[in-house]
C-alpha cells in the first residue's frame, strides 16, 4: 500500500510539477507527427504524472482523483481508436492504416493523412497511458 508522503516540500513540488508534466505530454502527443515524439512517449509522460500523484498523495486521495477503473477504460478506448483507424480504411477500399481512405468528407489529400496520423497517435497515447497506470497500480497493490 502506498501511504501519503508527509514532506511539505515534496507535496508542493509534486503538485506544481504534475500539471506541467501533463501539459508537456499533450504537446508531445499533438506534435509527434511533426518530429520526435508521439503517442507512446506522450502516453508514458501522462502515466508518469499519475504515478507521481499516486506516490505523493497516497492511495486513497489519488484513487479518488483518478480511479483505477478509468485507467482500464482509457486503455480500452485507446486500443479501439487505433484498431478502428486501421480497419475503417480497409472497409472503404484501402489497406490497414491507409489514412487516405478514412471517410472524413470535409478533409482530403495530405490533410487527411495528417489527421489520420493524429488520430492514431492519440489512440496509442491513451492505450499506453491506461496500461502503464494499470500496471503500476497492480504492482503496488496489497496482496
Amino acid at each position: 500500500m502506498i501511504d501519503r508522503y508527509e514532506s511539505p516540500i515534496v507535496q508542493v513540488v509534486c503538485s506544481v510539477l504534475t500539471p506541467f508534466i501533463q501539459l508537456f505530454a499533450l504537446y508531445v502527443v499533438m506534435h509527434g507527427h511533426y518530429g520526435p515524439g508521439g503517442g507512446f512517449q506522450g502516453g508514458v509522460l501522462l502515466a508518469v504524472s499519475i504515478m507521481l500523484s499516486r506516490l505523493y498523495l497516497g492511495k486513497e486521495v489519488s484513487h479518488r482523483k483518478f480511479p483505477p477503473k478509468l485507467a482500464v477504460a482509457l486503455a480500452a478506448i485507446g486500443m479501439l481508436v487505433f484498431v478502428l483507424a486501421g480497419l475503417i480504411p480497409m472497409v472503404t477500399g484501402g489497406m490497414f492504416l491507409d489514412y487516405a481512405y478514412l471517410p472524413i468528407p470535409w478533409v482530403s489529400g495530405a490533410s487527411l493523412r495528417y489527421l489520420g496520423i493524429l488520430i492514431v497517435e492519440m489512440g496509442i497515447a491513451l492505450a499506453v497511458f491506461g496500461t502503464l497506470v494499470l500496471v503500476f497500480d497492480k504492482l503496488v497493490e496489497e496482496r
